[in-house]
Formats: structure tokens, C-alpha cells, sequence
């Protein structure tokens, strides 16, 4: 089975890769850490801009942790779930403090830092230092539910079946490059919604496909909504935060929502998350 996916994923990729900046060989492990938490639930369009003004600002865990978190906050910018920002900042801190500025390699020191998971401790390992792991974020699982399972789509939050198939497919040279030679098929041609089978590399052997394309028979499967949410409400307060470069009186945040209870959940929510500061004469500003 591993024989059969390995080479025509890799010689796919090769010619199908695009030229991202955190895969150039000069990328540093940091630059590959802050773009893999900005990727996460992100597409690579809105990440990349970001993602180099940011490196131009910060290019290394040092510099960032001499900034208070709130500039980390101010320069995501419309990412979205910027708790993300936060936990990058606090990462710089933790590897300014506790590695000598340098990304830890192994993956037990990074998934102690701060924010990062089992998936962010892979990637980063693997593609920073070149380690073998089996990396699994989305488009690996719905590449992996098709191609061997023979399912639509993998289940809602990773097994220990799913796990064991990765690692069993990791190849015993070019671990990295596996990897992401396999998310790049999940997010270029197998796509969730619209996969162009005519264009896999792998079609001919894939499980999914040889079995007349079943539809995805586990719980319904609901794309999440944004307008009139908490999350709006809570990106719409943040916008006015970030934009002003000091305190802002409760006026101003008010202005940006009509539903007031739901405005002060959210304001509440923010300040509890540590993403706002509220101050004593009744004003709020980005956390410092």
C-alpha cells in the first residue's frame, strides 16, 4: 500500500508545489512556526501577506517577546481567532526565556510551548528539522479517510486507527517531504467539497473512488456560519481596538454593534481572554 502512494504523491508534488515562502530552504524554524498557527483554519491567500509583514517585523522569537502581546494582536489583522496571536507571542516568550531564542527541534519540547498541539509539534519538527513524524492536519486525515479507507471524510476528531495509518505510510526516507507532499494533495486536488479526481495522482488505486464515491455516512457535517455571531461581534469590537493605537472610550465600541447584550458578552469575552484590557476609567485598550 505505502509503495503505491509514496511515489506518485512525491512526483505529483514536485511538480505541483507552490513556491510558499515558509518551504524555501532558507526558512528559519520560527518563520515555519508562525506560519503553521496562522494556517491553522486559515487559507494560505489571506496567511501569506501577514505572514511576511510579520516576519519582516519579527524575524526572530526575541523580537516578537520584546513587544507587548497587544502588538501581536494589532498585526494579525483579520486572520481570524486571534488567540492565535496570543499564543504566538507567549511561544516567543517561553522560547526567548527557556530555549536561548532558538525553536526547540524535539517534539515533546515544543508541544510544551504554549498553544501548540500534537499537529502544530509535528509540523514543525518535521518541516524545521527534518524529523519523521506523521503530520496530520485536515487534508492529510480527508487524503488518507479516501485514498486507503475508502470514506469521504475522515471522522469529526482524530482516532487512534487514523493515527496508526499515518505512521504506518511514514516512509523511512524524506518523512518531511511526505508530508507535505500529501497535505498539498488535500488542499490543491482532494479537496472537501470538490475533489478533482482527473487530476490525482493516486486515483487509479484510491479506495474511495474504485468504490463509486460514497457519500459520507456519520453526522451531519454543518458549515459554520459567522454573520450576526459572537465571533463577528467579537471581530468587529477587536477592528476598533487595533486600530487605535491607545485606549478607546466604550462610546467607540459601542458604535460598532447594536445588540447590546450580545456586544457586552463579547467585550467581556474578549477582556476575559486576555485579548483586551478593560481600564479603570471605564475604557479598553489592546493587553500590554
Amino acid at each position: 500500500m505505502a509503495a503505491g502512494l509514496h511515489a506518485p504523491i512525491l512526483d505529483w508534488y514536485a511538480e505541483n508545489a507552490r513556491d510558499l515562502p515558509w518551504r524555501h530552504p532558507d526558512a528559519t524554524p520560527w518563520g515555519i512556526l508562525v506560519s503553521e498557527i496562522m494556517l491553522q483554519q486559515t487559507p494560505v491567500a489571506r496567511v501569506l501577506p501577514v505572514w511576511i509583514e510579520w516576519m519582516e517585523r519579527w524575524p526572530t522569537p526575541a523580537a516578537l517577546a520584546a513587544e507587548p502581546p497587544g502588538e501581536a494582536v494589532r498585526h494579525w489583522g483579520r486572520l481570524g481567532y486571534p488567540r492565535r496571536a496570543l499564543n504566538l507571542h507567549a511561544c516567543a516568550r517561553a522560547i526567548t526565556a527557556d530555549h536561548d531564542g532558538r525553536v526547540p527541534a524535539g517534539y515533546d519540547e515544543l508541544r510544551r510551548l504554549p498553544g501548540i498541539g500534537d499537529y502544530t509539534a509535528a509540523a514543525v519538527a518535521s518541516f524545521a528539522y527534518g524529523r519523521s513524524h506523521a503530520v496530520l492536519d485536515t487534508n492529510v486525515r480527508r487524503v488518507l479517510a479516501r485514498a486507503v479507507r475508502g470514506e469521504e471524510y475522515p471522522p469529526k476528531a482524530t482516532t487512534t486507527a487514523e493515527r496508526r495509518l499515518a505512521e504506518s505510510l511514514v516512509p523511512g526516507l524524506d518523512a518531511p517531504r511526505w508530508a507535505v507532499a500529501v497535505m498539498e494533495l488535500g488542499a490543491l486536488v482532494c479537496t472537501a467539497r470538490a475533489p478533482r479526481c482527473a487530476d490525482c495522482p493516486v486515483a487509479v488505486s484510491c479506495a474511495w473512488r474504485l468504490a463509486g464515491r460514497p457519500a459520507y455516512d456519520g453526522p451531519e457535517r454543518r458549515g459554520q456560519t459567522y454573520a450576526g455571531t459572537d465571533r463577528q461581534c467579537r471581530g468587529r469590537l477587536l477592528a476598533v481596538l487595533r486600530d487605535a493605537h491607545g485606549a478607546v472610550p466604550k462610546e467607540a465600541l459601542d458604535a460598532v454593534w447594536d445588540d447590546a447584550p450580545q456586544r457586552e458578552r463579547a467585550l467581556d469575552g474578549l477582556v476575559a481572554d486576555g485579548l483586551a484590557e478593560a481600564l479603570p476609567d471605564g475604557t479598553y485598550r489592546l493587553p500590554t
